[in-house]
């Protein structure tokens, strides 16, 4: 198995769209390894912790974090559908600032415009199932290892921040339903993630269907966790949103650096693997 980013063919494969055709690009998202789902988890944490400091330390409110995380992430993504192949320290900005301003378009919602969370966690279900169906439509494939063209990538960020939205108003629902505290929603979300990959593994659920349901659980197990190691209630140890938001941030760097260095996490061409099978 190698570890290197996948170029598309000249001519496109089986699956490609004709918009595709002669787009000679790397494929710009990583491997979805078990590095990717820790550093998902912990960019997580550190969108909601630092939605917090900015909300409560810098007196901003929901609005002014919204259009600050909203204009930095716009800076980032321009970066981002620039760069010819995955650039680590971009992908994962990206990552940790589209997992805040998913979440602050959930709190709007709920906050400012009073729409139930019943109400909003079926919004984003459903325009999460039309960029998907759109996607396919156009492109024939869903799959992470082709996110080659900008076309693909448009779709794959705008799946990512429903996710993350659906993912915050989905968890929120759940959490003010059952109230289990952070350390036990902690625990469910981790046990339903692991049932989607029992499902996988074991019982061959689809694959696409596999990595977006997680990716939309990772949103409120990192989140529980944040709140956890951050907040003063809930059994929690109070470290406060500056020293959870800075330490999660220093792991990050550290996981995301390994690697990039050791190209583990860079995503194998299918068609590559097809070929040698």
């Amino acid at each position: 198995m190698t570890y290197e980013a996948s170029e598309s063919q000249a001519v496109p494969e089986a699956g490609q769209s004709p918009g595709s055709r002669g787009r000679l690009r790397r494929n710009k998202v990583p491997e979805a390894t078990l590095y990717f789902w820790i550093i998902k988890v912990l960019c997580t944490t550190v969108g909601e912790t630092a939605a917090d400091l900015l909300n409560e330390k810098a007196g901003l409110g929901v609005t002014g974090v919204s259009a600050l995380m909203t204009a930095l992430l716009a800076v980032v993504l321009v970066v981002q559908f620039r760069s010819s192949a995955y650039r680590p320290g971009v992908y994962w900005s990206a990552v940790a600032l589209i997992s805040v301003v998913g979440t602050l378009i959930s709190d709007n919602l709920t906050d400012n415009m009073g729409v139930p969370l019943e109400t909003s966690t079926a919004i984003f279900a459903l325009v999460l199932a039309v960029v998907f169906a759109v996607w396919h439509r156009r492109e024939r494939t869903l799959s992470i290892h082709h996110i080659d063209t900008t076309s693909r990538e448009s779709f794959y960020w705008l799946a990512v921040l429903f996710a993350f939205a659906l993912g915050t108003a989905a968890g929120d629902l759940v959490s003010e339903r059952i109230d289990l505290g952070y350390w036990l929603s902690a625990v469910l979300c981790a046990a339903a993630i692991a049932a989607v990959a029992i499902a996988h593994f074991a019982l061959d659920l689809d694959v696409v269907l596999s990595f977006w349901i997680a990716y939309i659980l990772t949103r409120p197990l990192g989140a529980s966790i944040g709140d956890y190691l951050s907040q003063p209630t809930g059994g929690g140890p109070g470290l406060g949103t500056v020293v959870t938001s800075a330490l999660f941030l220093a792991v990050i760097v550290g996981l995301v650096i390994y690697p990039s260095v050791t190209r583990r996490d860079a995503a194998e061409p299918e068609h590559a693997s097809a070929h040698a099978a």
